[in-house]
């Protein structure tokens, strides 16, 4: 396929800037693939198109105050976005400006020296600690990755609302955001009309925001993301299938998590843990997934490619234009679609 079948037109005063009133107010696209029928409602009333026995799949991944301002010693500033610790106590990061923090700088971040050790591409820097904890200094002073399309400074509901109520293990630096339309009482009330809701994890990198750029999209290179599905989490999901349920994954991130683990079973939905670069673009054979709760996504990226290759590129392109023309709200803090 081409990248630009997928484009759309997006009126600026429909990406949201701030979440909704209260969680489950969202609306909901649904969208049936073997019809190709479009039905609006709201998230609040997900469980009336479940069927019995499925089961959810959630992210519990927690998004880290990751982003902080360092000082050179020359009194420039530089934007950091800490995305991960190594084992040896160096931090991946991306720096803005980049040409600030070449190999041999010395920044400061508080009490904390760092150096450059190392440079990437689109601004990834290898960063080592001279001196001080960068872990402590980012959570005394960081302040929450607000995806670049929000264009304000991360508020106060931030702290609560660019997080899933699931939220648990540390080490995103963006939020899976089809998770964050539910509330606790939501989940109870799924848990007790027979619904299980399964833990796994994914935690997601910098590279959710990059552009598909290459002229053939399968030519795309994808950011490593640690992920990890328990023995637990599988037996739940199999177990749904086997009694004659669906899995119903909570957005992109948990789709290429349980694939990802079926990747690494010959095909089989088992426990698996490390670093994926799954990428998944049409066409595509689904091993792991029998429906999707989803976000609205940018064109032109990994995440739009995804949903096409599960609800077919006919049928997203006519349930975007619908959510246009309907006034839907877009990306993180919108609304969600779900593709059954």
């Amino acid at each position: 396929m081409r990248l630009e079948d997928l484009d759309y037109t997006l009126p600026p005063e429909l990406i949201a800037q701030h979440p909704a009133a209260e969680r489950d107010a969202s609306r909901l696209l649904v969208v049936r693939r073997a019809t190709g029928e479009l039905e609006d409602a709201r998230f609040r009333d997900l469980a009336h198109f479940l069927a019995p026995g499925d089961a959810l799949a959630l992210n519990e991944t927690r998004v880290q105050p990751a982003r902080l301002e360092a000082h050179r010693g020359t009194g420039g500033r530089v934007e950091l976005l800490l995305v991960r610790r190594d084992d040896d106590g160096a931090w991946r990061a991306l720096a803005r400006p980049a040409k600030r923090a070449l190999t041999g700088e010395r920044l400061r971040v508080g009490e904390v020296e760092l150096e450059v050790t190392a440079e990437g591409e689109h601004g990834e820097r290898t960063l080592a600690v001279r001196a001080g904890d960068l872990d402590a200094e980012m959570h005394a002073h960081g302040q929450i990755p607000l995806p670049p399309y929000i264009r304000r400074a991360p508020e106060a509901e931030d702290a609560e609302r660019y997080q899933t109520v699931l939220a648990r293990v540390e080490g995103a630096v963006a939020a899976p955001t089809a998770g964050l339309h539910f509330t606790r009482a939501q989940l109870d009330a799924l848990i007790a009309a027979g619904h299980p809701i399964v833990k796994l994890l994914l935690h997601v990198g910098p590279g959710t925001f990059r552009p598909v750029t290459a002229a053939d999209p399968r030519a795309h290179a994808m950011d490593a993301e640690w992920f990890e599905v328990s023995d637990e989490a599988a037996a739940q999901l199999r177990a749904a299938r086997e009694h004659g349920g669906r899995i119903v994954a909570v957005g992109t991130t948990v789709v290429r998590a349980l694939e990802s683990a079926c990747d690494a079973n010959g095909g089989r939905l088992a426990p698996a843990r490390g670093w994926t670069r799954k990428f998944i673009h049409p066409p595509y054979a689904f091993q792991a997934v029998d429906a999707l709760l989803t976000n609205f996504h940018l064109p032109r990226t990994t995440l739009l490619l995804l949903v096409a290759a599960f609800a077919g590129e006919h049928t997203l392109r006519r349930a975007y234009a619908h959510a246009v023309a309907q006034r839907y709200r877009f990306y993180s803090y919108g609304d969600a679609m779900l593709v059954v």
